[in-house]
């Protein structure tokens, strides 16, 4: 009766479905009777990524798919579910399908797949305005995970995704930046379509800059995602990164013409200048020599463009960050650095370093040939 009625259900999706996707069905009947579930699980994945295939995928699903769950790959099985949960009519049904879903496979030998349908889950808990469950199912996913010695990138990856969403929407913009660039770290770009890469880089670029425990965008200039703003109404942004890198302060006129673009950045245009303020000086100390990184207030004022009154105040800031470690003389108004945290750089920076470890070659050739003139007797005994 059970081959009966899941025979007459595949011939009525096939008669319904566009002709160039009939042939998966034939295909459906054939391995289901051989009872072939790896090459099932196969085709179906394949037709299941048919764009075509939308109206299908949710009945198709119910009447046949859950009929044979539990002797499929699971993470397959969710990645189909995945699919199908996409016909559900609201957020509210797409939950209780998912939360369902999530459940049969919860399982000790399917633990990857529960995690992966988890994330999802928490997916659109956050999209109905559930932070709290969200961020329950999140903090359960990720003890799972911790318990893996290695598993599919796509697991990570969902969690990765959502978790950033989660500190989006909870504008906890450290958290978001580093939780996205694990979530880059295990797709590949190509796999993203140009208006997402732009929405991340813009995003993750924002994060980056009013963070304000992320002072050094090093990993986020390397990453190609930031090239999708070439060309487009945000390349501004990407030029204002490479600016606060260099500790250029014309970045912050870069900010006072585009700050009215992102509530964000004009929230925190006090708190911006600041930041830039803090790249010239940390980049005033790395452009020195080790050996020449005392310095008058007045100096760093000259060379940084930041106002003198400005100068005592922002070097405390930046030894309480952990930018610098060094000393302040207040009465001599000096600044003795003994270490500055170190900097992505450009072509300029590293021709400014190829300068200064010729300088040291320099330096210790001449200090050679001292000791061999000093010390010639001891040489030739």
């Amino acid at each position: 009766m059970e081959n009966e009625k899941i025979s007459d259900l595949l011939a009525t999706e096939r008669e319904e479905s566009p002709e160039d996707l009939q042939h998966y069905f034939l295909s459906f009947e054939d391995f289901w009777e051989r009872k072939l579930w790896h090459e099932l699980t196969e085709i179906l994945v394949d037709f299941y990524k048919e764009p075509a295939s939308a109206n299908q995928r949710l009945r198709l699903y119910e009447g046949f798919v859950k009929t044979f769950a539990d002797k499929i790959n699971q993470l397959k099985l969710v990645e189909i579910g995945l699919q199908s949960a996409g016909q559900c009519k609201d957020d509210n049904e797409r939950l209780t399908f998912l939360t369902a879903l999530t459940s049969r496979v919860d399982k000790p030998a399917s633990q990857d797949a529960y995690v992966f349908s988890l994330s999802h889950v928490a997916s659109v808990q956050l999209s109905l305005g559930k932070q709290a469950e969200s961020r329950a199912d999140l903090d359960k996913a990720e003890k799972i995970l911790d318990t893996f010695d290695s598993v599919e990138t796509v697991v990570h990856a969902s969690f990765y995704r959502v978790s950033a969403d989660y500190y989006q929407q909870s504008h906890e913009f450290a958290a978001y930046y580093r939780t996205t660039l694990l979530y880059l770290a295990c797709v590949e770009l190509a796999d993203l379509d140009e208006p997402e890469r732009r929405r991340i880089a813009y995003d993750l670029s924002i994060a980056a800059l009013v963070s304000e425990t992320i002072y050094n965008f090093g990993e986020l200039l390397l990453h190609p995602i930031l090239d999708s703003l070439k060309s487009t109404e945000h390349a501004w942004l990407r030029d204002l990164l490479f600016a606060f890198n260099r500790g250029d302060l014309h970045a912050y006129n870069i900010l006072q013409q585009h700050k009215s673009a992102n509530r964000l950045l004009e929230k925190h245009e006090s708190f911006l200048y600041q930041k830039i303020s803090l790249s010239a000086l940390t980049q005033l100390v790395f452009s020195r020599a080790p050996q020449d990184r005392s310095m008058t207030f007045a100096t760093i004022s000259q060379e940084t463009k930041v106002q003198l009154d400005e100068i005592e105040h922002l070097i405390m800031k930046a030894l309480s960050l952990g930018l610098l470690r060094g000393s302040i003389d207040q009465v001599d108004e000096v600044a003795r650095i003994s270490w500055v945290q170190p900097k992505v750089l450009d072509r300029t920076g590293i021709e400014g370093m190829r300068g200064r470890l010729r300088e040291w070659g320099g330096g210790v050739e001449r200090l050679g040939n001292w000791i061999e003139g000093v010390g010639e007797d001891v040489w030739a005994s």
